[in-house]
């Protein structure tokens, strides 16, 4: 397929790679010239968005909020051939993700909000899991390009489900995660050996993704970006925008989400600390384990 990718950052980039290496015809575009030029020789890099968009069979999106999908839907839609397809890839609020559905129903053209789930690590290694909002049969035509992108494509529904059931995944994985850290915290007070608490929590009823698989303790469980000096799989940045707007829903709904209000104000404070958004967000543990501790 002819396919435009727009968004060449940590996520795009690899998404789009993994597009080009299964023999698609990428051509993608990026606001920042260090990102585009990374791209070089793998892909065919645009000078302009409509140069990246106008012609293809589907426009992919990879952008950092709401507001930036809104700008370049608004752009880009009016350029796309009758037929195309455009599929967005971002983590964005739901009301923005149901208003370009009805952006492109006026245009006449197919649309998903396919928010993903794996981080960088997923996105390099093709492993992705993709939350999908729309319509069944847009879906099917284009579950070939999600498979190769990721294992798991999970269709949950209308226009901005996708987005809906992302955010309520990452309320929880924010959740745990604290609760993970101060579990380690807890344990080192207590003498109680990182590897242990490991292999008694990752085999029990306290077991979690972000114990078992993403494990925020240094040199225990796979390798995580603990193992990598906390460099960012999945930023503590992305972590608050995505608990910010898990709240946003939350309010708009009248849903009482006590932990999950609590997580955020929990990561917007390491955040807050130098160099901290761009951490990987386990590395809140560093945070927890830096608090008065009793005597």
């Amino acid at each position: 397929m002819e396919i435009g990718f727009i968004g060449l950052g940590n996520m795009g980039a690899p998404m789009a790679k993994n597009l080009a290496a299964a023999g698609h015809q990428i051509t993608g575009f990026d606001l920042d010239p260090a990102h585009a030029a990374a791209m070089q020789g793998v892909i065919t890099v645009a000078a302009s968005l409509a140069d990246a968009a106008q012609g293809r069979d589907v426009v992919i999106t990879m952008l950092p909020n709401g507001a930036a999908l809104h700008d370049v839907a608004s752009d880009i839609i009016p350029l796309m051939s009758p037929s195309a397809c455009f599929i967005d890839c971002s983590t964005v609020d739901i009301k923005t993700a149901k208003i370009v559905a009805d952006m492109l129903e006026t245009a006449a053209l197919r649309g998903l909000d396919a928010p993903v789930s794996g981080g960088v690590g997923g996105a390099t290694a093709g492993s992705l899991t993709f939350m999908v909002g729309g319509d069944a049969d847009t879906l099917a035509l284009a579950r070939p390009l999600f498979e190769i992108m990721g294992q798991r494509v999970i269709h949950c529904g209308d226009a901005g489900a996708g987005q809906a059931a992302k955010i309520c995944n990452n309320m929880i994985l924010g959740a745990t995660m604290i609760a993970t850290c101060e579990a380690f915290a807890l344990a080192d007070q207590l003498g109680l050996d990182r590897h242990r608490l490991f292999d008694v929590v990752s085999t029990s009823s306290g077991s979690s993704w972000s114990m078992n698989s993403y494990c925020p303790a240094a040199g225990v469980g796979p390798p995580s970006p603990a193992d990598n000096g906390y460099k960012a799989g999945f930023s503590t940045a992305m972590m608050v925008k995505d608990l910010a707007l898990a709240q946003d829903a939350a309010n708009m709904t009248g849903t009482h989400t006590r932990i999950g209000q609590l997580a955020l104000q929990i990561y917007q404070q390491f955040a807050a600390l130098t160099d901290h958004a761009d951490q990987d967000f386990s590395a809140i543990l560093n945070d927890i384990k830096n608090l008065d501790q009793p005597a």
